[in-house]
């Protein structure tokens, strides 16, 4: 006999998406951020030993904790909000996959807005240009009274546009690739089993989608962290013909290892806690 399904906690579409972005989130940020930490100093124009090597890898992670979970519910409320507008009935000219890496690209650039802080001052702290993340911001706060308003701001979202076109390709990636799989695991069930994937099943696919991602993003992901640490703004293009000349080609995959693993774990964490707690919502 088919068990009863549970009553939703939450019935509001767009308050599970919310919540439970919130929750992979915190998850994934707080869990594997010595990863996180020994990527960055691994691209930093230092060098790693000079950026703290092995030593204090949670540098910064005060910053981490604010912003995930704003950041992660802001993606799966856009991202969750695409899907449910063409799955009502609109027509997309791309497919699912397509509607997958609109509503995944869509929902990277609204995080972006609590993500790009947050990783410039995480980044600092982690590269020990500052001691915390509240030192790293102070010092960015400050420089409202010496440079003004506007120069602050922009220090704030300092690799804004880096971080965009790292984080879009990405995420057109990872996105459809997870779908997929959830989609072939679903054809491959009797009418008996459940009617949507555990939380265990989506961080497997999860980590699969999120390790094929990294690797093919990583040259952005170190010109995004070099434009972050940089005492100076540069362009990204000027950037790149600079580290070219000057480093060469082979610069633009540092930290590979420690970013496809930590991305491939943190994908499985992220997903798989993003849909237990939305299943738990939904009452699934």
């Amino acid at each position: 006999m088919e068990s009863q399904s549970r009553q939703p906690l939450v019935h509001s579409p767009y308050l599970q998406s919310l919540l439970a972005g919130a929750v992979a989130g915190t998850t994934v940020d707080t869990s594997l951020y010595p990863l996180d930490t020994l990527k960055t100093r691994l691209q930093s124009s230092t060098g790693f030993w000079a950026s703290g090597g092995f030593r204090g890898v949670y540098n910064g992670i005060g910053s981490a904790i604010v912003g995930s979970a704003p950041g992660a519910a802001l993606f799966f409320v856009t991202y969750d909000g695409v899907k449910r507008y063409y799955a009502s009935g609109k027509r997309s000219a791309a497919g699912e996959a397509g509607v997958h890496m609109l509503a995944a690209s869509l929902g990277e650039v609204a995080a972006c807005a609590v993500r790009v802080p947050t990783e410039v001052i995480k980044q600092r702290a982690q590269a020990r240009q500052h001691p915390s993340s509240l030192s790293a911001l102070t010092h960015i706060l400050g420089q409202r009274k010496t440079h003004g308003f506007g120069y602050m701001w922009k220090e704030l979202y300092r690799g804004w546009s880096i971080t965009v076109m790292r984080e879009v390709p990405f995420t057109v990636i990872q996105f459809p690739l997870w779908e997929g799989l959830k989609k072939w695991s679903l054809r491959q069930r009797q009418g008996s089993k459940p009617a949507d994937v555990s939380g265990l099943e989506s961080a497997a696919f999860g980590a699969v989608s999120g390790a094929i991602a990294a690797g093919l993003t990583t040259p952005l992901d170190v010109l995004k962290t070099r434009m972050m640490l940089a005492t100076q703004r540069e362009t990204a293009v000027g950037l790149t013909r600079r580290i070219w000349a000057e480093e060469g080609g082979r610069v633009f995959f540092s930290g590979i290892g420690p970013r496809t693993m930590w991305i491939s774990i943190g994908g499985g964490v992220f997903l798989g806690a993003y849909t237990w707690a939305s299943n738990i919502l939904c009452g699934v």
